[in-house]
């Protein structure tokens, strides 16, 4: 593979980062509470925003974080899904970056841990946002006011999660949010071939495929509570998009606007050239991440009323 060249001041730097932190291939592979483990501490290294106060939080019997800016005002929450394949990941991982963005928004933001796979399959992680999401409703909090985001799988999870609100009967939020949503769980995408797998630092199809199957645990990925490119999105809640041009998952997130443009719905897709997997997670060490932040913030506010 010819050497990678880049435009972004921050990239190759952060790319030589996560080679330094990549395990050693003659060691045996981590099991998955190592990976659990390293994933959470990676997370915990990052700092919340001054003033940000975090307060453990049980919504509809799940657990969680809920990070309450001092930019906060009422009724604006952003009820986020963390990413991580299903299997790893949780407030611990994602706490800081769900503070920050909340504080960027003006909202209130909980970091939910769903249960994970293997240990709980398909669909027990949408099963838990849906509680959560009713629980807001049952504390009084207007829909319009709330907002569901998430990334990886934590974005296909966000979409998932409107299309079983639209099942139940139940209201929409104000706005959907997804950071690099992994949407297609057949990983059928053009992009998990050529120009984009070979550029992607963190996300093999093979690896996909094996978190698939720890997730589904034999269920139909074509569900479309599984994988929501399959689904009649019609009816949900208007859809940010923001996705790496440097990603195997660029696929998703293309089919995934696709879709939801057919089914009539708002629909804002942005590809990020040269940026990799869930790049806004990283804005410690990404500009394009913190720009992203910003961006994403400004959608919420327009689309729930947040921030005054």
């Amino acid at each position: 593979m010819t050497e990678l060249t880049f435009k972004d001041p921050d990239i190759a730097g952060f790319r030589a980062l996560l080679a330094g932190m990549a395990p050693d291939p003659a060691d045996p592979p981590p099991t998955i509470e190592q990976r659990r483990a390293s994933t959470d501490a990676w997370g915990e290294s990052m700092p919340l925003p001054e003033g940000v106060v975090a307060e453990p939080v049980t919504l509809g019997g799940v657990p969680g974080v809920r990070h309450r800016p001092a930019t906060a005002d009422a009724g604006g929450t952003l009820l986020y899904l963390h990413g991580g394949g299903y299997v790893t990941g949780s407030s611990r991982s994602h706490g800081a970056f769900v503070a920050h963005l909340a504080e960027a928004a003006g909202m209130m933001g909980v970091a939910l841990d769903y249960r994970l796979a293997p240990e709980h399959r398909f669909p027990a992680a949408m099963d838990d946002a849906v509680a959560a999401y009713r629980a807001l409703l049952d504390e009084g909090a207007a829909p319009e006011r709330l907002a569901v985001g998430g990334d990886s799988a934590g974005g296909g999870l966000t979409v998932a999660t409107a299309l079983a609100l639209k099942a139940q009967g139940l209201p929409q939020p104000g706005a959907l949010y997804a950071i690099s949503p992994w949407a297609d769980l057949t990983q059928s995408g053009a992009s998990y071939a050529g120009r984009c797998a070979e550029r992607d630092p963190m996300i093999t199809r093979a690896g996909l495929d094996d978190m698939a199957a720890a997730y589904l645990g034999g269920a139909d990925a074509h569900d479309p509570l599984a994988s929501p490119v399959f689904g009649d999105l019609s009816g949900l809640a208007p859809l940010y998009i923001q996705c790496g041009g440097d990603e195997a998952l660029l696929s998703d997130s293309l089919k995934l606007a696709e879709v939801a443009a057919l089914s009539g719905l708002e629909v804002r897709l942005e590809v990020w050239p040269e940026m990799i997997h869930v790049w806004p997670v990283f804005h410690r060490y990404l500009g394009a991440g913190r720009r992203a932040i910003a961006d994403a913030a400004a959608w919420l506010r327009a689309h729930t009323g947040s921030g005054g």
